[in-house]
């Protein structure tokens, strides 16, 4: 039986690094406690009266302009149910309309949210975010000239956070059609390239800088629940990590290549769930008394088989 780099020595036509999904979190710091959101609308806003009103009255023109922007440039709107897949809606709408740096659709979804409440408490508002809550969240799905395709996610409700995702591939395949760069594409990825050290430089040329940056353009671009002014004052969003993919993509000379590939790394690891080698993976001494279950699957899914570490209430994939 061929070892791992033996089945790879030769093999291999393209190999390639990059930031695969990124999905980031928008928030403002100054409006992460209740006194802060206080302060907002007493000194920002000049409302002498902190009070639920004064929120209800920022959501609803907010959905306003969003209503306002969907019929003045012709952008469908389109309500999410529960059990859609968001990605084959967007991928749909997206085929449909061909749209290169715009906004290709509007989505709506009720989905969780730590949103601020307000109760009377003496005469006057306290607000908490102890409690989940059902909210609108507004999704504009988005082609961008240098980035491709991406949505941004806001919160109709205080403190209005912003959900940022976007792919690195995507990017990346924008900046080699800029420099006439011939390549094939995957679905999420390379197939070839002709000029695959080129592709490499460009995949780890992505940086915070140019994230942020058209991050910035788009806010500018859609409806959001805080105006100019407001954002001006200090009260912007910022973005930190929610999620990160890094993806080593290498391509095989051969279709089988591939499967061996899989079928020697699974067999290579099958042990994995076993106490000993879960010590190795979570850094920590495991013995007899250590509570949970520990156990390895392997998921054969059509040709897509999978490797499942199993301890405690973790998954590792």
């Amino acid at each position: 039986m061929a070892s791992i780099p033996e089945l790879m020595d030769g093999h291999i036509t393209l190999e390639v690094e990059c930031l695969d999904r990124l999905y980031l979190n928008g928030y403002i710091g100054r409006l992460a406690t209740a006194g802060g959101l206080v302060m907002f609308m007493r000194d920002q806003l000049g409302k002498p009266i902190p009070s639920p009103v004064v929120l209800g009255q920022i959501t609803e023109k907010f959905r306003k302009e969003v209503r306002d922007l969907a019929g003045r440039e012709q952008i469908p709107v389109h309500p999410f149910t529960h059990k859609e897949k968001k990605d084959h809606i967007a991928n749909r709408f997206r085929r449909e309309r061909g749209t290169r740096d715009g906004i290709v659709f509007i989505g709506v979804a009720q989905e969780k949210a730590k949103a601020f409440q307000g109760k009377k408490v003496n005469g006057q508002f306290q607000f908490d975010r102890d409690k989940t809550v059902y909210v609108n969240h507004y999704y504009f799905y988005i082609d961008d000239e240098d980035f491709g395709p991406f949505f941004i996610k806001v919160c109709s409700y205080a403190p209005w956070g912003i959900k940022f995702c976007l792919n690195g591939h995507e990017w990346a395949k924008r900046q080699l059609e800029q420099k006439q760069i011939p390549y094939e594409a995957l679905d999420n990825g390379f197939l070839s390239c002709a000029d695959p050290r080129k592709l490499q430089e460009i995949c780890d040329s992505l940086g915070p800088e140019a994230i942020d940056r058209v991050f910035r353009k788009w806010l500018a671009r859609i409806p959001l629940p805080l105006r100019r002014q407001d954002r001006d004052s200090g009260y912007d969003w910022n973005l930190s990590m929610w999620q990160v993919e890094v993806s080593l993509t290498q391509i095989f000379d051969r279709p089988v290549r591939g499967r061996e590939f899989f079928e020697e790394i699974i067999r290579d690891n099958l042990d994995l769930g076993r106490p000993d080698r879960v010590q190795l993976v979570f850094d920590r001494v495991v013995t007899k008394k250590t509570p949970g279950r520990f156990r390895t699957r392997v998921i054969q899914d059509g040709v897509h088989p999978s490797l499942h570490i199993e301890y405690k209430n973790f998954d590792l994939k």
